[in-house]
């Protein structure tokens, strides 16, 4: 052949393959077209769907895998929802045993018998004064005692005239008027002296005016701790002005603000756990006996006051603390313990030992609510009476991703 004729036959041949190249491109991307080349992408997740990762996966160990792995497991449980609310609070003295000591006669101040911060039994003098008013309201009580005397004479003396006829009916009613008047006015004396602080044995062996006392003791009303004092030596006090503060410590108040949205968690007679900082290691219960049925406009809450026992003292006014209020709801929930569950990545999962087969966990996602103490709250992935691994996990999570890797 010649070499012209060479020369065109493998310019066809090369044309051939050529074209067949082409037809095959051809056929290749339409089958690129019709056929994906890979999974489809995850859909947006919805209340329905869950990613592949979601899907259960088992695991099967030998007797001497589980032995070795030390697996224990404990059974899904149903329990009420709790609700705990720490409010931050501070020490108070209870009001309703809180005394304010005023003076009942006006005078000056002679001796103080305590300090701040003493405690103080029921009757102890607390300060001496020396008053006139005193000195001026028994000298009144010997005066009308010594007028209802005389008039109990004159009594006596027209009771027997009228008894013989010798003076007139209306005569002795006059007396005897006057006599009750004057016996009234004694009695009135007599609470006087009562009250700026003389006793009653004092008050009855009053009979002279060399016994007139110029001197009243000031008593403390109660049992318990001078929280204030305003009474000094030499200083002139009026009738009613404060001179100490006696507060019974041995039951505070603990008190807080309790925001609004925590209103339908607390109420009266709620119990309450207070500790303090004071005292990390020590925990106090008590009861709420007061909520103000106002609410701040600015903070929105409202004052809340816990009554608690406080006989060692070592709760001080002012000192701070928490209380904290714990909650049952009435809702059943599902509740899984705490030590079964593992976080992987974004999602929790959980193994279920399955029923019958021993040797058989099941990897299943779980969807959790809040804390319930030791366990969680399951909104979906168990049921009542599933039983999941608590201990010895590792190497069950382990064998599920060697055989189903995330990734």
């Amino acid at each position: 052949m010649r070499p012209l004729g060479r020369g065109l036959l493998w310019f066809g041949v090369a044309l051939g393959f050529t074209a067949l190249g082409a037809a095959g491109a051809v056929v290749a991307l339409r089958a690129g077209v019709d056929r994906p080349a890979g999974p489809p992408a995850a859909a947006p997740l919805t209340a329905s769907s869950s990613p592949a990762t979601d899907a259960d996966v088992e695991i099967v160990l030998g007797p001497e895998a589980v032995a070795r792995a030390g697996i224990k497991t404990a059974p899904v449980t149903v329990g009420s929802t709790s609700m705990e609310v720490v409010v931050p609070g501070s020490v108070a003295a209870n009001s309703y045993r809180e005394v304010k000591v005023t003076p009942v006669a006006a005078g000056v101040v002679t001796k103080v018998n305590v300090e701040l911060g003493a405690p103080v039994r029921r009757g102890q003098p607390l300060a001496t004064i020396f008053s006139t008013d005193l000195a001026d309201a028994q000298t009144r009580y010997l005066s009308m005692a010594a007028m209802l005397e005389a008039d109990h004479k004159k009594l006596e003396r027209t009771q027997a005239l009228a008894a013989i006829g010798a003076t007139s009916r209306q005569e002795l009613e006059e007396v005897t008027a006057v006599h009750a008047g004057h016996e009234t006015e004694v009695e009135a004396a007599r609470q006087r002296l009562l009250l700026l602080g003389l006793t009653p044995d004092q008050v009855q062996g009053l009979s002279s005016s060399s016994q007139v006392v110029s001197s009243v003791t000031v008593p403390a009303p109660i049992d318990g701790i001078v929280t204030g004092r305003s009474a000094n030596l030499g200083q002139v006090i009026g009738m009613g002005q404060e001179l100490f503060a006696i507060t019974d410590l041995s039951e505070i108040w603990a008190v807080g603000e309790l925001y609004e949205q925590d209103f339908r968690a607390v109420g009266m007679g709620s119990e309450a756990v207070i500790t303090t900082p004071a005292y990390p290691a020590t925990m106090r219960r008590g009861r709420v006996t007061y909520i103000d049925p106002r609410v701040d406009p600015q903070s929105r809450t409202a004052k809340i006051r816990v009554a608690l026992a406080n006989a060692d003292g070592r709760l001080r006014l002012g000192m701070y603390v928490n209380i904290a209020f714990r909650t049952q709801g009435a809702d059943r929930v599902v509740l899984v313990p705490k030590a079964a569950v593992q976080a992987l990545g974004d999602r929790h999962v959980v193994f279920v030992a399955a029923k019958d087969e021993e040797g058989k966990f099941i990897q299943r996602t779980v969807r959790l609510g809040p804390p319930v103490g030791e366990s969680y709250a399951v909104l979906s992935g168990l049921r009542p009476g599933d039983t999941v691994v608590t201990e010895g996990s590792f190497l069950l999570r382990a064998e599920s991703t060697r055989n189903a890797p995330s990734g």
